[in-house]
């Protein structure tokens, strides 16, 4: 008999599921229910499109397609009946399922402000999360000279350096004293926020909005010292929120996502949660990297190929990749305790570096502006690894002795199990042996492996390593 394998959502997570399972074979029948109308696409890649850096072809995804895939777009499941096993469609539809997938992912917060309280948001006022979203953006910003983003985030912040990129004057607020505050320290945002000012943004720090008022000319927004803000477009970026509804009203565990257990159950065995909506021992998870993990897994799990296959989540890292800024954050800033503190700042550079080392292991740190040591020292940190007698190198990027880090001058001195693209977990040596099964172009080695089709910051070393590989070819084959 075919099993009916239902998911619930076609973002990151839920068509990379689909994939996944498509390229098991099997005998099953997969159906994607998708609420927006568009193709799959690559979230990560808005704000690069925002900036008019790609086009919109650019973030499309690759879909799971042909026999054993019913992939629906502009479809909402508006209930799941888990006595009959079967979801709701916001057209009428039923839909049976051996087993349901959610990944029903997060919602931009839009905050309770007086002007913001209505059942739709002012023309001129925009979260920043979808693809319409991102549309809506640039057409407000078409012939616009001013923007301001509240909300000093990650996503806040790439969305004003686009919309500075486009030559509009914008204006970051943001409530906390200093920006993306779960991953910077004080210091490291202050060279951050001089960095963005010479780039167009102003940041607006330690003060709170208190209302919006938006007309057909523009936006005012303002704020709790008294001073009021104008421009000719509001883009709101204050955080996101697991889309929790429907597991809710289906009687599942829900704290501020859904529960799930290793093998990413529910407290329904029957139904699956993966991605910005699922809640695996007690952390949410916001980043593609560990979605695409957890769809291997159900994957695994669903077809048999593993069915030991277990969800461990890896140490985070934040990398903010716009034009002129080049960050990378990885552990908690604000985790003391015991252990070696190296900093390293040069703010007239835009260059800050911060390491924290515990039993001779990274536990936390903070790279921002240019840094030659990025490479190693995301390695070491996501490996556990022990760092180098001579610190200098990680914070410098030199050598300063025999036993240092210091990155890999080629991709011949760069070790096999090295990850490349930490958003699919693809190593040095996978690449080099997809390149010597054949692939002998970037674009090829990125289809066959997925690097680079995540936050696309490994770009640059894929097709630095296909490059090496091309000139000592000879020698590679030869082997």
């Amino acid at each position: 008999m075919t099993e009916r394998i239902v998911i619930v959502g076609n973002g990151m997570a839920g068509s990379r599921l689909a994939g996944e399972l498509h390229a098991r074979g099997g005998d099953r029948k997969v159906t994607v229910l998708g609420a927006e109308p568009h193709r799959a696409y690559n979230r990560i890649m808005l704000s690069t499109l925002l900036a008019g850096r790609i086009g919109e072809a650019d973030v499309e995804l690759a879909e799971a397609a042909g026999q054993g895939v019913d992939l629906r777009s502009g479809m909402a499941v508006t209930a799941v009946d888990r006595a009959t096993a079967t979801v709701h469609t916001d057209d009428g539809d039923r839909v049976a399922y051996d087993h349901l997938v959610l990944a029903t992912g997060s919602r931009a917060v839009v905050p309770p402000l007086p002007g913001l309280a209505g059942p739709g948001l002012p023309e001129r006022v925009v979260p920043f999360r979808t693809l319409d979203d991102c549309r809506r953006i640039l057409a407000v910003a078409d012939g616009a000279r001013s923007a301001l983003v509240l909300g000093g985030g990650l996503l806040g912040l790439e969305a004003a350096r686009g919309l500075a990129a486009r030559g509009l004057a914008v204006g970051v607020v943001h409530p906390v004293p200093h920006l993306m505050e779960r991953q910077l320290d004080p210091a490291g945002a202050a060279v951050l926020a001089d960095t963005l000012a010479g780039l167009g943004v102003t940041t607006h720090l330690a003060v709170s909005a208190t209302k919006v008022v938006a007309d057909a000319d523009g936006v005012r927004l303002d704020l709790a010292d008294g001073r009021s803000l104008a421009a000719d477009l509001l883009v709101l970026s204050c955080g996101v929120r697991p889309d929790t509804a429907l597991a809710a009203s289906a009687g599942l565990a829900v704290e501020r996502g859904v529960l799930v257990d290793d093998r990413l159950r529910t407290s329904d065995p029957r139904i699956s949660a993966i991605g910005d909506c699922a809640q695996h021992d007690g952390a949410l998870t916001g980043l593609v990297a560990p979605a695409w993990a957890q769809a291997r897994v159900v994957a695994q799990l669903l077809t048999g190929e593993d069915p030991g296959a277990r969800y461990r989540p890896r140490p985070a890292v934040t990398r903010l990749k716009a034009a002129g800024i080049d960050l990378a954050a990885m552990g908690d800033p604000g985790d003391g305790g015991t252990g070696e503190e190296l900093t390293f700042a040069d703010p007239a550079r835009g260059t800050y570096a911060r390491l924290r080392i515990r039993d001779e292991r990274l536990t936390a740190a903070i790279l921002l502006g240019d840094n030659p040591a990025v490479g190693t020292v995301i390695q070491l940190f996501d490996r556990g690894q022990p760092v180098p007698a001579d610190r200098r190198s990680l914070l410098l990027g030199r050598s300063f002795g025999a036993a240092t880090a210091a990155p890999a001058a080629t991709p011949a001195l760069m070790p096999d199990a090295a990850t490349v693209c930490r958003c699919n977990d693809v190593s040095k040596g996978a690449l080099v042996g997809c390149w010597r099964s054949g692939a002998r172009t970037v674009d090829a080695v990125v289809a066959a492996t997925r690097a680079g089709t995540g936050c696309g910051g490994c770009r640059d070393a894929v097709a630095g390593i296909v490059d090496w590989l091309s000139e000592v070819e000879s020698v590679e084959v030869a082997r």
